[in-house]
């Protein structure tokens, strides 16, 4: 996969060289699709940024999102939304991944804090135990309310007919 579109945007190798062990920072992680990047992924990203010196994002690729919502998704292609969360204030990397799931990627950086969203329980979040092994921690931030990017594609199908402009 090639990666372009900015300095915060990263291949896997070279994030793990700059933000891999040993390291003098503190390294938060999280991850998602991030498909319709909305207030809500911007606060969190924001809150998760304050646990640590460095964030790093798990996108998923294109591939990936796929396999994971629907022929139809995502709605807006891997280089934009990762144009996007790169251009953010609170995030430091972006990296893509074509799994299913974060783990292999979590397992390689092994950051000091993982982090995801209140809509996740505890037990369920893929890494943790990686994670905890190697002495880290792994939090959910409260779920900001009133954010949803199905609601709000939901509300765009019904307002326009389904139609786009």
């Amino acid at each position: 996969m090639t990666l372009t579109g900015g300095p915060r945007i990263l291949s896997r190798d070279t994030l793990l060289v700059r933000f891999g062990w040993p390291r003098d920072r503190t390294v938060v992680f999280t991850n998602g699709c991030f498909d319709l990047l909305h207030p809500g992924h911007v606060e969190f990203l924001a809150e998760a940024r304050a646990l640590g010196d460095v964030l790093v994002v798990g996108l998923n690729s294109d591939a990936s999102v796929r396999r994971l919502k629907g022929s139809g998704r995502p709605w807006v292609v891997e280089a934009d939304r990762a144009a996007v969360l790169a251009g953010l204030r609170s995030v430091d990397a972006v990296t893509l991944f074509d799994e299913d799931t974060p783990l292999e990627l979590i397992s390689a950086l092994l950051p000091d804090v993982l982090v995801k969203g209140g809509d996740y329980d505890l037990d369920g979040i893929v890494g943790r135990d990686a994670v905890e092994k190697a002495g880290g921690e792994v939090r959910v931030l409260p779920f900001v309310e009133g954010y949803s990017t199905a609601e709000i594609m939901a509300r765009l199908l019904e307002t326009h007919g389904g139609e786009t402009q």
